[in-house]
């Protein structure tokens, strides 16, 4: 699914008024419709009341026809025109005398003097807030940084239209809302998923209004969310015929005393994933670990008994994944970087996943980035990130910085969180599944051995990175209802791969 800027946002409102022959008007009551059906199926009328807070542009249009629309269904109802303009745009502006030919509650206020009383709507328990949407440019002064402040303060439930107001689409935002809710119109909206916006944009849904199918296919951008459909579309057919010679074979190189736990975790997540055959590479301490633990693995044991000196073996593997609990050892430092020279000069080198240590070691020799195949993925959690490419001061910097990275090296990052990135020279794919559950030891040995599966199997470095990181958040969500977030472990995204599997060609 695409994501959009909002001047391309506002082209495709343009663009599906117009193949439509329809009004703006139309499409506000349309989306403010869309808006309405959401809200009373999960806040009951008879438990809600509610103060809608409208500015005077067009999303302050939206908040009105959810107004009109809540009184006429019987909901308690009070409006706040919040005036930080002496003019309203005509859409806002017929809307609200809609409004008040149905009699709905509403007061304005041009000044903080103005503010409605917090003492006095005590007994109003939702805000729906509608005072900007995407088109905000300028820092929010005025009676509307008084009218957010008091909606913050308010400590009553708040669902915002679109995007919670004051936030910005492309920079970092200084104040907004914090909603307990975002209710966005049909197009994702990047900052919407970003960790520094987390406080503002609450639990985030999307909501279908009929935007023109061809104007968003027409548009263009390197942005993009990924859902089920997107993630099943990349599946690779299972053949009939298939056998574990043809479904890859994956090496997975890394342990070292007391981490050997992080290579069986990569190591069965690779076989569970799908590919045919799968090695471990790792000290001789690990070896009676792995094959105890993971009978399906083969293992390869280095000379050392506690850690790696030399990465030596005599299978060709179709994808590495190396970092995992390796340590930061001078000779497992000295042995990563043969490993790579060696990759880099062989005429196919193999595809790669790096991890954990690895990334470590490489943001101390950033001359060896060079030595990385092209179409590496490297998969940091955010520490090892700024290790990388360094500090930033806010998640646009922090994109704007791994993109430049990618470009520079030829890899593919994924940054780890709660949407993940996926960031390569030319896209941004932000994740939609997952759950906090993930938050635990091991999920990202998992997610290594996942997409190094993938690759094994076939799939490019791009769609092994998008399908292994949806995955891995999947097996989360599906597992919600069984196994509560606090208590998933590492273990359980591995045992639910094949459910995640089912569910995705569900949709195909």
């Amino acid at each position: 699914m695409k994501i959009f800027t909002s001047e391309q946002i506002r082209k495709i409102d343009n663009e599906t008024i117009a193949n439509e022959g329809i009004s703006s008007l139309h499409l506000m009551e349309r989306a403010a419709t869309a808006f309405y059906h959401w809200f009373i199926e999960r806040y009951v009328r008879d438990e809600s009341s509610v103060l809608v807070f409208a500015g005077g542009g067009n999303n302050g249009g939206d908040a009105l026809v959810v107004a009109r629309l809540l009184h006429g269904a019987g909901y308690r109802v009070k409006v706040f025109m919040v005036e930080y303009s002496p003019t309203y745009s005509k859409d806002c502006l017929d809307n609200l005398r809609a409004l008040q030919k149905q009699a709905v509650p509403c007061a304005s206020f041009a000044s903080r003097d103005d503010l409605p009383s917090l003492k006095q709507h005590a007994e109003y328990n939702v805000v729906i807030d509608g005072i900007f949407g995407t088109g905000l440019s300028r820092e929010v002064k005025g009676v509307a940084y008084d009218a957010i402040d008091w909606i913050n303060k308010s400590g009553k439930k708040v669902v915002s239209i679109d995007v919670p107001s004051g936030l910005f689409l492309d920079r970092p935002t200084p104040h907004a809302v914090k909603a307990s809710e975002t209710v966005t119109f049909q197009i994702p909206k990047l900052a919407l998923y970003l960790p520094g916006n987390q406080l503002y944009c609450g639990t985030v849904w999307r909501v279908d209004i009929g935007l023109s199918a061809e104007a968003i296919h027409a548009m263009e951008t390197d942005l993009f969310f990924t859902m089920k459909n997107e993630a099943a579309s990349l599946l690779q057919p299972l053949s009939r015929f298939a056998h574990k010679g043809k479904l890859g074979h994956a090496l997975i190189i890394g342990g070292s005393l007391g981490m050997t736990g992080s290579m069986c975790l990569a190591a069965k997540a690779a076989l569970k994933t799908g590919c045919g055959l799968v090695t471990a590479f790792l000290p001789k301490c690990g070896v009676p670990v792995i094959q105890g633990n993971f009978p399906e693995a083969m293992a390869i044991g280095d000379r050392h008994e506690e850690h790696i000196t030399a990465i030596e073996y005599n299978i060709t593997p179709d994808a590495i994944g190396i970092g995992i609990g390796m340590g930061q050892h001078d000779d497992t430092e000295r042995a990563l970087y043969d490993f790579l020279k060696k990759n880099s000069e062989q005429e196919k080198s193999s595809p790669l996943v790096v991890d954990a240590d690895g990334l470590n070691i490489l943001s101390r020799h950033s001359d060896w980035l060079s030595l990385l195949s092209p179409g590496t993925i490297l998969t940091p959690h955010p520490k090892e990130l700024s290790r990388l490419i360094g500090e930033w001061d806010d998640d646009f910097e922090k994109i704007q910085k791994t993109r430049e990275f990618t470009r520079r090296y030829g890899v593919i990052v994924i940054i780890k969180g709660a949407f993940s990135l996926v960031i390569d020279a030319e896209t941004i794919h932000v994740n939609s599944s997952g759950t906090p559950a993930l938050a635990t030891a091991g999920s990202g040995d998992v997610l290594t051995g996942m997409i190094t599966s993938l690759l094994a199997q076939g799939y490019s470095p791009r769609d092994a990175a998008i399908l292994g990181v949806y995955m891995h958040g999947l097996t989360a969500n599906l597992t919600r209802e069984r196994v509560h977030e606090r208590s998933f472990i590492a273990s359980d995204i591995i045992d639910n791969i094949g459910n995640a599997y089912a569910h995705l060609e569900s949709a195909i």
